[in-house]
């Protein structure tokens, strides 16, 4: 188990940008993967990206191009940066570590607002 602060979260106006970090309480170098997810108003939480401990990314359509996670394990910190935010991007956003399918461990969420 480990567990995550999130941070970097904010107001914005639409195209500009933020970046999110998340610090884990322990080494991410032996979890499967890290991910970012986020959950819109009144709808469910979603996958915005993910990469492994191998360093391969994923990210979720709408993230192309404008969003990029990376990590720094020495710091045991995983990072989402977003540009040209969108008001449809609004939510909170949450890190995740992926142990397995069915066994993650979450943060507590920073929430992003864009403004139109």
């Amino acid at each position: 188990q480990v567990q995550l602060v999130e941070s970097g979260g904010g107001l914005v106006q639409a195209g500009g940008s933020l970046r999110l970090s998340c610090t884990a309480s322990r080494s991410i170098l032996s979890i499967n993967a890290m991910g970012w997810y986020r959950q819109p108003p009144g709808k469910r939480r979603e996958l915005v990206a993910a990469i492994t401990s191998g360093g391969h990314t994923n990210y979720e359509d709408f993230a192309k191009g404008r969003f990029t996670i990376s990590r720094d394990n020495a710091k045991n910190t995983v990072y989402l940066q977003m540009n040209n935010l969108e008001p449809e991007d609004t939510g909170v956003y949450y890190c995740a570590a992926l142990h397995t399918l069915v066994n993650i461990d979450w943060g507590q969420g920073t929430q992003v607002t864009v403004s139109s």
